[in-house]
């Protein structure tokens, strides 16, 4: 999968929070002039589907996601206003079945081993692992993913500088999801440059567990 393979070279995954919509556009080149061409924009928002617009016509060279996807609608919506891929905070079967149906590559959350198991049966071999810190951190992804060799996860919540690396060295994360780097305040603040630098500090991290 081409969209999994480049989120897996990026190692981090920028979690946004937009709001107003047009921040998307100065945010879009922040993120490129860091290095990470990379979004995941989340549904928290009534600014998301704009948002996303704004992004994909703007700055095409990148991979846009959704996150924080409810509903098959929510889903619907952000492949329509440019999205490629959907992220869930939980595992719900009909949006998993819709984005395969429409072949969107979708990384539910899950929590448990049960949840992984359900990924497994739908054909899913990446998924979320939220709240990743909340849950108990490396300590737990390494306990939760040894019955399961085959799948990849993606970490997310209470990633940050101080826990990247440790988390990009476990063989079992494919990418990490992180909202520190373009936080809501650095957004709603215009602070466009920091959000350049700290982007620029995680594409380093990743360089060096990765190489």
């Amino acid at each position: 999968m081409e969209i999994a393979s480049k989120l897996h070279s990026f190692g981090i995954i920028p979690v946004i929070e937009i709001d107003p919509a047009e921040s998307a556009i100065p945010l879009g080149s922040a993120l490129i002039d860091g290095g990470l061409p990379v979004a995941e924009v989340t549904f928290r928002t009534s600014a998301a589907e704009y948002a996303i617009k704004l992004m994909a016509k703007h700055h095409p060279q990148i991979l846009l996601g959704a996150g924080s996807v409810l509903s098959t609608q929510q889903a619907e919506t952000a492949v329509k206003a440019g999205a490629k891929y959907i992220v869930s905070p939980g595992f719900d079967p009909r949006v998993v079945d819709w984005c395969i149906e429409h072949e969107i590559p979708v990384f539910p959350g899950v929590a448990t081993p049960t949840e992984i198991s359900m990924g497994l049966a739908k054909g899913l071999s990446i998924l979320k692992f939220f709240p990743a810190e909340a849950l108990g951190g490396i300590k737990m992804l390494k306990a939760i993913s040894a019955p399961f060799k085959v799948v990849k996860f993606i970490p997310t919540g209470g990633i940050s500088t101080a826990n990247l690396a440790d988390y990009l060295a476990l063989p079992a994360v494919h990418a990490c999801g992180g909202s520190w780097i373009v936080s809501k305040q650095l957004i709603s603040e215009n602070k466009y440059e920091e959000i350049t630098r700290l982007t620029a500090e995680a594409v380093e991290i990743v360089k060096k567990v990765r190489g």
